[in-house]
């Protein structure tokens, strides 16, 4: 009897671009297989022994005869490449129409709105890289203090400001201010806090970060396991995504290694149910930044955790590993990417070897967690449990 599930998201770690990838100008993607040419290969011991070589072609991550675990590749139903989409879509939530989003900045009337309740006039306004504009327009805010609003290719839109200047409190009341007037066509999927520190010469952001999602459009997994007596344990920015819906107990985490030690701490305490967490670093500070080489040390580092989490699971819990979207840091561009997802899940009560080949909805692995919980389903998904359980 399987009484927890360890479902952990390496955020952005996509395998391979969709077939509609044209229509979103990502052809050619592919986060972890580009990224294992451009290093010379990875050494994933761990996932390797789960079966992740076996998915597709990773170079230093073999096929292996006889993989511990099974494993799939995942198509997105959605219309969309991002966190929320993504992470809503594995829980139960197609979003047919995609999130807006505003390569020109946002519409007057929304920065007029905006400005007018926070009382201060706002700076940016534009698509931009995260650390970029803090480079370009952070000398500016510290002098007037007026707020750095700006955006991505992503539906996201995001307020920096330097701790010093704007506290954490006041920035991320903004952030509530700027959730309830972007709603109706201009609903974007995540306001998002940016506080910095340093000076000029030395920006820096801050692990303070908070994403201010919409509400999801119906219940979730996490609301039908929560509404059932479960524990939904979020750590990360799970919480954030989900609007705290079907969360019985949230962490929020600084970096990767943090989250990996939140979700050991979550394996100690022996509590039936779901540990969520999401990994974001390999998104927010390799992928988005054109980094391969930090993004592949990002992937063996958690690979070494992964051998803890192993080590630590009893013979009653799941481990899914998965990812989100993709975010190619080899592409010219800085944005996610329209990728296939990995899909590894390991269990002393599971099969292994099994290939579950190329699935069609994130939602799959919410509607086999419900399974594995005897819980109702949720709206989306088919569940794989059948075709893994011994």
């Amino acid at each position: 009897m399987i009484n927890r599930v360890i479902w952990i998201v390496l955020d952005s770690v996509g395998m391979g671009e969709m077939p509609d990838a044209e229509k979103y100008g990502d052809v050619g993607a592919n986060t972890i297989g580009n990224i294992s040419k451009v290093l010379g290969g990875l050494t994933l011991p761990n996932l390797e022994k789960l079966g992740l070589g076996n998915v597709d072609t990773i170079k230093g991550v073999e096929k292996v005869e006889n993989p511990i675990g099974c494993y799939a590749r995942l198509e997105e139903t959605s219309n969309g490449k991002d966190t929320t989409t993504g992470h809503w879509e594995m829980a139960g939530v197609v979003s047919k129409k995609p999130f807006p989003t505003y390569p020109n900045g946002f519409p007057l009337d929304v920065v007029e709105a905006f400005e007018r309740a926070i009382g201060r006039k706002i700076i940016g306004n534009k698509p931009a890289s995260g650390t970029a504009i803090i480079d370009e327009l952070g000398e500016e805010h510290i002098k007037t203090g007026q707020p750095i609003v700006y955006t991505s290719a992503d539906s996201v839109f995001q307020i920096a400001a330097h701790e010093d200047v704007i506290p954490l409190e006041e920035l991320y009341k903004m952030c509530e201010i700027a959730r309830h007037i972007l709603t109706g066509e201009h609903a974007v999927a995540r306001v998002i806090a940016r506080p910095f520190i340093g000076n000029m010469s030395n920006f820096t952001r801050t692990p303070n970060r908070r994403d201010f999602s919409l509400v999801p459009p119906h219940d979730t997994l996490l609301d039908v396991l929560k509404n059932n007596g479960l524990n939904v344990m979020a750590v990360g920015k799970i919480e954030d995504i989900f609007c705290g819906k079907g969360i019985t107990e949230a962490i929020h985490t600084k970096d990767n290694m943090d989250g990996m030690d939140q979700t050991l701490n979550y394996l100690k305490q022996d509590k039936k149910g779901l540990i969520f967490t999401n990994l974001v670093d390999f998104d927010m500070k390799w992928g988005h930044r054109n980094d391969p080489e930090a993004y592949g040390k990002g992937l063996e580092a958690f690979d070494v955790r992964l051998g803890e989490v192993l080590a630590q699971m009893k013979d009653t819990d799941t481990l899914i590993i998965t990812a989100d979207h993709g975010c190619d840091p080899t592409t010219p561009g800085t944005d996610h990417t329209r990728e296939y997802v990995p899909l590894i899940a390991y269990g002393k009560e599971l099969k292994s070897n099994v290939n579950l080949g190329t699935r069609k909805s994130f939602a799959d692995i919410g509607q086999t967690v419900a399974e594995i919980f005897s819980i109702p389903s949720i709206k989306n998904g088919e569940s794989f449990l059948k075709e893994i359980l011994r």
